[in-house]
């Protein structure tokens, strides 16, 4: 039975996890390395107001299928469609991999999720900066207006980045400062790599 190595990519909303978790997972291959995301997590519009806050995610959930995969056990995990708000009727079946990747801005800041990581990494990136990319994404993928963007940017992400993102910097394990550039990212994840592959060749 595969049991899994649970490594946690935190950090603000558009501050490069994402990123560094897909570069990281087309170097170890989908053989070795499954994603969780939080974002499939979502419970949905007629359940929340903020999608930055702890309410907005389904953690319970979340920590069974972590613990599933950490003792070998597939999963079958939500798919959240943006544009109309709500789970899909579908779902995506993860195996236990040697590698499992987490990626979330409040994955830290949940108390049920945090004893289920190996290693855990908190990615730094300027406002400024989160906010750009923030705007542009939205606007660009999920079909939002660039003023309503905006706005949500200004009132719903920054309060909440302030409250439980910012803080649950605390419990990482490794910081990646300032990754405004992907530059930085690759930095961090050439060390992830490395522990990984470490992982793999001493199981």
């Amino acid at each position: 039975m595969q049991k899994s190595n649970i490594i946690a990519v935190s950090g603000g909303s558009c501050s490069g996890k994402t990123t560094m978790v897909k570069k990281l997972y087309s170097l170890l291959g989908e053989e070795n390395c499954s994603v969780v995301f939080q974002d499939s997590y979502y419970l949905g519009l007629s359940s929340i107001t903020n999608y930055d806050h702890l309410d907005a995610i389904d953690f319970s959930l979340m920590q069974d299928h972590l613990v599933k995969l950490k003792n070998g056990i597939a999963i079958d995990m939500p798919c959240y469609d943006f544009a109309t708000h709500k789970r899909k009727s579908e779902t995506i079946r993860l195996e236990p991999k040697p590698i499992i990747l987490v990626d979330g801005i409040l994955i830290l800041a949940s108390d049920l999720l945090r004893d289920s990581f190996d290693l855990k990494v908190f990615v730094e990136c300027d406002e400024e900066v989160r906010r750009e990319r923030r705007v542009t994404r939205d606007v660009a993928e999920r079909g939002r207006e660039y003023d309503e963007t905006l706005h949500q940017f200004n009132t719903q992400v920054v309060p909440a980045h302030n409250e439980f993102v910012e803080p649950s910097k605390k419990y990482a394990d490794y910081i990646a400062k300032q990754a405004n550039h992907i530059d930085d990212i690759c930095e961090c994840v050439d060390m992830l790599q490395r522990h990984c592959d470490n992982i793999m060749s001493t199981a």
